[in-house]
């Protein structure tokens, strides 16, 4: 298996490891496509007008593509073979167009199970407007 395919290595994590920061354009395009690829038709993720008629700034990103993305910035960093097994997040200031989400956390436990390293992530996503999702996620990697 080539190096860009593998896992991260238990050996190699340690707790109070960083992750590699990940930065995400959001654009109206993001925002939209995550409300329909979750079947989220309300009017706030989609309708400029809407959103601001609620008290919104601009359209913003639904939970789901929030979780998504989260997802995406933990099995980035721990590879292919990892599995998330759970995602416990908070949402505070709304991921609006024009405001870039600034993705990092640290590795905060590590246990072994079986044949599998679990690992807790403690996470954030913030944008100039505040933090956008904190919380943690739990995910595991093969051993070996």
């Amino acid at each position: 298996m080539s190096e860009a395919l593998k896992s991260k290595q238990a050996g190699d994590i340690s707790v109070g490891d960083p992750l590699p920061e990940f930065s995400l354009n959001v654009t109206p395009a993001v925002i939209v496509a995550g409300a329909i690829a979750s079947r989220d038709f309300m009017p706030a993720h989609h309708d400029p007008a809407y959103a601001k008629g609620q008290g919104a700034p601009d359209v913003f990103m639904n939970i789901l593509t929030t979780n998504g993305y989260v997802s995406r910035f933990v099995t980035d960093w721990a590879g292919p073979e990892s599995m998330i097994r759970k995602i416990a997040i908070r949402l505070g200031a709304p991921a609006i167009p024009g405001q870039p989400l600034r993705f990092n956390g640290q590795v905060v436990s590590k246990n072994e199970e079986s044949d599998e390293c679990v690992l807790e992530l403690e996470v954030r996503a913030a944008n100039d407007l505040g933090d956008h999702a904190t919380g943690t996620v739990v995910v595991t990697i093969p051993l070996g």
